[in-house]
């Protein structure tokens, strides 16, 4: 699989477009990079650049960024309200998928080598790639900023990792190093006072505050929220104070909570929370995690869609009170996704209903068991949502809302294989146009179509038993839901069985061209049982709807 590892270089420009623009274009025209998001901030003086690439591609794309930067960005004329001291202020290497820690650790001695011999820019390695314990903190690293390099590049405790150990008064030094994810977040408060927002921060930064204690002694008072960096600014293009945060553990603090900290803090302190920022991308996981975590605290299903979840924390944590935020671009997961690849599950009713009935031969009657086996759970989750809201059994809420949960990961995954149905159909026909000249290609061509066949089995077999997994659920609801909805599980009931016997179907006309009779005998022979279980599991279902309706 090919890794991808996330770079997100800070360069202290955040006005002149141009230069931005100019910099996002060096990193563009590298080969195999992916260009994610540009984040200019005004009052920072600051951009933050998000891409991707593979180890080679990554290394090259940020090279010609810092390279631009140091031709266009002249440190000396440069004011900005976070705390710089380079041209290009950062450059951290994040693994993102079949990448790791020491994959980035890598890049970044690869880039600061670079740098340093071919730019003449004094380099420092931080975080996971740095070379002594008192350089990995970057706020370390650039204690004194720009303004104290000079006399700060000296000292031997502080000599580049890579490039000359002298003052480079135009471009700064740069901080190159390692990282797990980091979400830049900013909490906008209803004050101008830097020195209020300063309270917050000191209250919710993992470093905390030195207070006195009843003896007169300064003293260390830890800050309510663990791996989190923050500090308290003004944004004069806002016209508010804010709490600037690092988040740099979101498994010690996820962002729900470091909002929750901040309004707490700012309303001990006589002031109100209005809304926060993500500076730069987020994952996918926070975002859902965030949404769940506000509508527990409202005491509302969770088990609502994707959309739905993401909705919730944007509206819960303002996120779009300063600009608009739109999922697409601000998710690193739906930056990543391929949108050249249309799958089945993007159409619209009638496009999906006139592709299936057109001559094509996908999406065929795998695709549609799958479909039919997530409109079947889907109204077992519907019911399970209805009967979280009904009034009169609000003590039963969380009952409810975990069995819309079970439903809506169950849906997720029948929705994914509609797509991968059609891939395994694919591939065998991949399969059967491979060469077959000389014995050697006939025997790659024999077993790439065995290969194939046995993954065109896989797929309906795993629909089959999530179909079966969710007659549990829509049983349950049938029984305990909302009685008013009971029609809608014995629907979902029909969708199920359908589901079931359509994929059984697809099974065995795949297992019947496998050369591997022992693999297609055991499939078949657990597919057999796990559609008689599910017509039995149907029949009393629809007993329990009728019972229900005729009562």
């Amino acid at each position: 699989m090919k890794k991808i590892i996330e770079c997100v270089p800070n360069f202290s420009e955040g006005n002149d477009l141009t230069i931005i623009e100019k910099i996002a274009d060096a990193i563009k025209s590298v080969k195999d990079v992916n260009l994610l998001h540009v984040d200019p901030g005004k009052a920072t003086n600051r951009t933050v650049i998000t891409f991707v690439g593979d180890e080679n591609s990554v290394v090259e794309g940020a090279f010609q960024a810092i390279k631009k930067a140091q031709e266009l960005i002249d440190m000396r004329n440069h004011k900005g309200e976070h705390p710089r001291f380079g041209a290009t202020d950062v450059c951290p290497f994040i693994p993102i998928a079949n990448a790791t820690m020491d994959d980035c650790i890598a890049c970044a001695k690869k880039l600061g080598e670079r740098v340093g011999k071919e730019l003449g820019v004094p380099v420092y390695l931080y975080e996971n790639a740095s070379s002594a314990e008192h350089r990995r903190n970057l706020a370390s690293v650039r204690a004194g900023e720009y303004e104290g390099i000079k006399d700060k590049i000296i000292l031997p405790e502080w000599k580049p990792d890579f490039g000359p150990a002298a003052w480079n008064e135009k471009s700064g030094n740069i901080a190159i190093g390692a990282r797990n994810i980091l979400i830049a977040y900013n909490v906008n408060l209803n004050t101008t006072s830097t020195r209020r927002a300063n309270s917050v921060a000191f209250d919710v930064r993992e470093a905390g505050r030195k207070v006195k204690n009843e003896k007169g002694e300064e003293v260390h008072q830890p800050g309510s929220c663990k791996s989190v960096k923050a500090i308290g600014w003004f944004i004069e293009e806002y016209g508010v104070a804010q709490v600037s945060m690092n988040l740099t553990n979101i498994n010690d603090t996820p962002i729900h909570n470091a909002f929750d900290e901040c309004v707490e803090s700012a309303h001990k302190r006589g002031m109100r929370v209005t809304g926060s920022e993500l500076v730069g991308l987020v994952p996918l996981q926070s975002m859902l995690d965030a949404g769940k975590y506000f509508l527990e605290k409202q005491k509302r299903s969770t088990g609502v869609s994707e959309a739905d979840l993401i909705k919730i924390a944007i509206k819960s944590m303002g996120l779009d009170e300063l600009t608009p935020f739109n999922p697409n671009e601000r998710i690193i997961e739906y930056k990543l996704r391929d949108t050249a690849k249309k799958k089945l599950t993007d159409f619209a009713l009638y496009a999906f209903a006139d592709e299936t009935a057109s001559e094509s031969p996908a999406p065929g009657g795998g695709s549609i068991s799958a479909y039919v086996g997530a409109l079947g759970v889907s109204l077992g989750t519907m019911v399970a949502n209805l009967s979280s809201h009904k009034k009169g059994w609000d003590d039963r809420w969380k009952e409810f809302s975990d069995v819309a949960e079970k439903g809506q990961n169950i849906k997720a995954r029948l929705l994914h294989l509609v797509d991968e149905d059609t891939t395994a159909f694919n591939k065998i026909m991949e399969a059967f146009s491979l060469p077959k000249a000389t014995d050697e290609q006939k025997t790659h061509r024999k077993n790439a179509i065995e290969e194939a066949t046995k993954y065109a089995i896989e797929v309906p077999f795993e629909v089959m038993q999530l179909s079966l997994g969710s007659f549990e659920l829509i049983q349950d609801m049938a029984e305990n839901g909302n009685p008013n909805s009971v029609s809608d599980a014995g629907v979902g009931a029909l969708c199920t069985r359908t589901a079931v016997y359509g994929a059984y179907l697809n099974v065995l006309i795949n297992a019947s061209g496998l050369a591997d009779k022992n693999f297609a005998d055991t499939k078949i022979e657990a597919a057999k049982n796990m559609l008689q279980d599910a017509v039995a599991k149907e029949k009393t279902i629809l007993e329990i709807v009728a019972s229900k309706i005729n009562s």
